[in-house]
């Protein structure tokens, strides 16, 4: 297939460039930072310079591509940091999953592109309540904490848009593997506290596993949401620590929840302590994808030990799986 991917150029945008190519599809991918072209390019793929805020530049770059299918990962978090209000952090990558998808949605209907996939997200969205894993038809949070009701919108307008033209949602977990991740930097510092009990679940993917469900999804993914996460849901109490032990840095500290919320705000509460993970059992059964990293465990150990012993971290870190 002739294949737009926007946001070509971000953590998950290059792997998934990658091996769209090497499965013989012909890629377009837009990047938005000067200098990130030459990424796409030398991965076998055309680059273009795009804003998907940039309603007519849209159409103009997708009329010009001629794709029978389009991906859309853009995002704009390349200096991400840590925060108590995530509105205010996500507040441009909430432009671009809602005017940003919608641009991007009416250049597909322009174009007779029916093939169209979205980045969304999997973990700290659903109800509070019930099973600690959810699959994508339960109920998502219907109150979600303040400092985070826009970007829960954001993200279920994205949703909501794709799937009722018939496109697919991808709702990933938590990436990982990037040589910018955000998270050691966090746990070298002792930055990322345990926060209260530790139950919170959260979802993970490393980026090539993400990437290639992404390819599969493409090829062959029925409409609608796929959780994209590997195989073991994990509280904060089992992955953190682990994580810093990988890191060779010092067990994480703990936050009491008083604490936690005068930082962190009622997110890093929520995060700590209630958040609910992802099943990825309709992603296996519908795709045919297996994870090579069927858990965190293995994937954190792949991703960041063999760095740590080749050339260490770099300190100058941002947020894993965005540009």
């Amino acid at each position: 297939m002739r294949v737009f991917v926007a946001g070509a150029s971000g953590a998950i945008g290059l792997p998934l460039v990658a091996q769209l190519v090497r499965q013989g599809h012909e890629v377009t991918g837009s990047f938005r930072k000067a200098g990130h072209g030459e990424r796409i390019s030398a991965l076998g793929a055309e680059a273009v310079a795009l804003d998907v805020l940039d309603d007519a530049a849209v159409r103009d770059v997708v009329a010009a591509a001629r794709p029978d299918a389009i991906i859309h990962q853009a995002t704009a978090l390349a200096d991400f940091g840590f925060s108590r209000n995530m509105d205010k952090t996500f507040a441009v990558t909430n432009r671009i999953r809602t005017a940003g998808t919608d641009s991007l949605l009416a250049a597909a209907r322009e174009r007779g592109v029916t093939r169209f996939l979205a980045q969304s997200f999997a973990s700290f969205r659903y109800a509070r309540a019930g099973s600690w894993v959810k699959t994508e038809t339960d109920p998502l949070d219907p109150h979600p904490p303040a400092g985070a009701r826009a970007t829960n919108a954001a993200m279920r307008h994205l949703d909501d848009a794709v799937t009722a033209a018939g496109g697919i949602a991808l709702r990933y977990g938590g990436f990982y593997g990037a040589a910018s991740d955000a998270f050691p930097a966090a746990v070298r510092k002792r930055q990322l506290p345990m926060i209260g009990s530790g139950v919170g679940v959260s979802s993970f993917i490393h980026l090539e596993d993400a990437a290639a469900a992404t390819v599969l999804a493409l090829e062959h993914g029925r409409p609608g949401i796929y959780h994209i996460v590997d195989d073991e849901p994990a509280a904060m109490r089992d992955w953190l620590p682990v994580l810093a032990q990988v890191l060779d840095a010092q067990p994480p500290r703990h936050a009491p929840l008083w604490l936690a919320r005068l930082i962190g705000g009622e997110g890093a509460v929520m995060m700590g302590t209630q958040a609910r993970g992802a099943s990825n059992a309709k992603a296996k059964q519908e795709l045919g994808w297996t994870p090579r990293y069927s858990s965190w465990r293995e994937g954190f150990a792949a991703a960041y030990g063999q760095r740590r012993r080749d050339q260490g971290e770099d300190s100058g870190a941002e947020a894993p799986g965005y540009r």
